[in-house]
Parts: C-alpha cells; structure tokens; sequence
C-alpha cells in the first residue's frame, strides 16, 4: 500500500494543498507564475519554460518545501504527453519558411519536467514520464519504485492540453508500510 505523505492539486483556477486552498489571485498560466514567484522566486530558467514544465516544477517546489524532504525519485505521467508544445512548435514551421524554434523544440519532449525537477533538488535516483490512459495506471509503477529501495518518491499525473488546460495531481510517497 502507498503512504501519501503529501499531496498538491493544481487547476487552472485552484491549488489544494494537503486538503487546504491555497488562495491565488490569478488564473491558467499567469497562476502558475503567481505560484512561482511566491515559493520560488530564484530559478530564472522558468521563464524559459513551457506550461507543463511550470505546472510540474511548480508543484514540485511546493510539495518539497512543505515536506521539508526532498525524494530520490520522480515519476510523473500524462495522457497526453507534451501536445500543447507539440502544437506550439510545429505551429513554427510553415511552407517556404522551415525554420522550427529551437526554444519550442526541447520541450517536445514530456520528460522535460522530471529533468528539471531533478536539476533543482539534485536528485540523482530515477526520473521518468509515462504517458498513459489513466492516473490509476501510475500506482503499480510508484509501488515498483519504492521497491526498489527508495523511501521518498514524488510522483503523479502532470497533463496540459494547452495554455490554461492543466492538471496536476502530484504525491510524495514515502516507504511502504
């Protein structure tokens, strides 16, 4: 059985925290931005990043700072992998003028923001991003992980369909009882 030690949900228009709101002024990404700048602040990288890598990083912060513990793995997955920057860059390229942004291009890839978490808390064990159907499909895989002699993981579903269409729903599990 999985022992959720915390746990973050964020929406285009809310963030519950450990069952308690967290109040914000703003909506969709200019939220996320709000959120940054109140328990960030110093990862001017963000600015850099695309909505999924800021939603993820974000609730990844805060989940971090509230435990006081940072995890030896992160595992994160969706259904839809990274289609909103999917979109985005290949809205780059046109006939006659094939000249993709290179700044779209590394953010093609979903596993972007486990890379970036793992950056920040200088985590050195397991990163992965799943794309799959379903948020219960991620359980078996958290549970192998914590098997696999890790005692903290974050882990949980991170999707963005576009701009201001996300969901989070992110975990930091610890060992199994």
């Amino acid at each position: 059985m999985l022992k959720t030690e915390h746990y973050i949900v964020i929406t285009p228009r809310s963030v519950v925290l450990n069952g308690k709101a967290i109040e914000v002024n703003e909506t969709g990404s200019k939220m996320l931005v709000e959120l940054y700048r109140r328990y960030v602040g110093d990862y001017p990288k963000f600015f850099k990043m695309d909505t999924l890598c800021r939603l993820g990083f974000i609730a990844a912060e805060i989940l971090i700072k509230e435990s006081g513990r940072s995890p030896d793995a992160v595992i994160l997955a969706n259904r839809s992998a990274s289609i909103k920057n999917d979109t985005d860059y290949l809205a780059t390229i046109s006939e006659g003028n094939y000249y993709p942004s290179p700044a779209l291009f590394v953010y093609t890839l979903p596993n972007i923001v486990t890379g970036e978490i793992a950056i920040r808390q200088a985590i050195q064990g397991e990163t992965a991003f799943y794309i799959l159907d379903q948020e219960e499909q991620l359980e078996p895989i958290i549970l192998s992980t914590l098997h696999s002699k890790r005692s903290t993981v974050l882990a949980g579903w991170c999707e963005c369909s576009k701009e201001n269409e996300f969901y989070a729903k992110i975990q930091l599990y610890g060992t199994i009882d």
